[in-house]
């Protein structure tokens, strides 16, 4: 990894490390793949912190703009999986 999570400086220590690591789910699921509840549960907690639309967008365009990896697709994937021990692997 060569780039930096885009992040908020209104965010406490714990906020930064939750979205960061809600963004490492997302590189998982790109290059080995992941849980879904292991995915969806990071996601959760990322929306605690992240609860506007508009700002998530922000962010998760930001991140896929340095990594090539798209939260959104991710997520969606996860969603529309049947069972929650689906693996998801982008």
């Amino acid at each position: 990894m060569d780039y930096q999570y885009p992040i908020s400086y209104d965010w406490n220590t714990n906020e930064i490390v939750d979205v960061v690591r809600f963004f490492e789910t997302i590189e998982h699921a790109y290059e080995k793949g992941i849980e879904k509840e292991k995915l969806m549960a990071a996601y959760r907690v990322f929306k605690k912190i992240v609860p506007s639309k508009a700002e998530e967008k922000k962010l998760c365009k930001e991140f896929e703009e340095i990594s090539g990896y798209s939260s959104y697709h991710t997520v969606k994937k996860a969603k529309e999986a049947i069972t929650n021990d689906a693996f998801i692997k982008m």
